[in-house]
């Protein structure tokens, strides 16, 4: 299990890379660009490759984050053209960072109906993946239900993922302050959870673990992330991920509210004491 922590690329993935080594963090998170709109970055390739030499001297594990305004059931044209342009360049730009994946949120129905965006996400998704074959994976995160967002349950994302056309190119990534947030998952149904996620499937496409505390309370459907066992789901539930041999493979990474990076130092620390704490001396 490689523990880790959301990081600022403003000044690149080279700063971004050795900023986490000074952190502690064995895996790290970048945005592929702001995260608040859906304009085209230009790549640095010198400072992608310097960075990519970075994570490797340190082994670190990279996922990348796209941006929080893409909507991929968008009913819109010309806003679908976009999502599908903005995405395949995250893609691009994740490949070149070597991140293990590119997570994407996934799409709100606006309106419409989960009929309708379920179908909408789907044919945007085809769009896009008919696009890339680089060795990237697209990374579908489960929501936590707020307004009119799709992807709650461990089901219907694997529903989504079985109705593409090309499945192969999509994995997952599961956030724990989403999840109790859908009411998925709590204390008492955690191995509930993890029976589900490995008899659907879902456990073998599972590439990365977004990990955060949740301000609000179970079944809320309320994304309100907070720091590890300052929230509503608690250190006892949230170790139960840090202890599963069926997780420790994945780099987990904290999104947890933070003023400055640094506190993101301690926090790591706590997680790998949460951690030990359920192994045999």
């Amino acid at each position: 299990m490689k523990i880790g922590c959301h990081i600022s690329v403003g000044k690149g993935l080279e700063q971004a890379a050795r900023r986490a080594v000074e952190l502690g963090a064995e895996s790290f998170q970048v945005f592929t660009k702001n995260p608040r709109g859906l304009k085209p970055k230009k790549l640095d390739k010198e400072d992608a490759a310097k960075g990519v030499a970075v994570m490797r001297e340190h082994d670190l594990t990279l996922v990348c984050h796209t941006p929080y305004i893409t909507n991929l059931s968008t009913p819109k044209q010309d806003l679908q053209e976009v999502t599908i342009r903005s995405i395949l360049e995250d893609l691009n730009i994740a490949e070149a960072y070597g991140a293990v994946g590119a997570v994407v949120h996934c799409g709100k129905h606006v309106g419409e109906g989960e009929a309708y965006g379920i179908r909408r996400m789907i044919e945007t998704l085809d769009l896009i993946l008919e696009q890339y074959d680089g060795p990237v994976k697209l990374l579908l995160e489960n929501t936590a239900g707020q307004g009119s967002e799709l992807g709650l349950s461990i089901d219907s994302l694997m529903e989504i993922r079985a109705a593409l056309r090309y499945p192969e190119k999509v994995g997952f990534c599961f956030d724990t302050c989403h999840s109790f947030a859908a009411g998925q998952w709590n204390l008492e149904t955690f191995d509930q959870l993890v029976e589900q996620m490995k008899a659907s499937g879902y456990l073998q496409h599972l590439v990365a673990i977004h990990f955060n505390d949740s301000k609000a309370p179970f079944a809320s459907q309320k994304d309100r992330h907070e720091k590890i066992g300052k929230g509503e789901i608690g250190s006892e539930a949230l170790a139960k991920f840090l202890r599963s041999e069926v997780f420790a493979h994945l780099p987990v990474i904290l999104e947890t509210p933070v003023e400055d990076e640094q506190e993101y130092a301690d926090e790591m620390v706590y997680l790998h004491q949460l951690r030990q704490a359920g192994q045999p001396d």
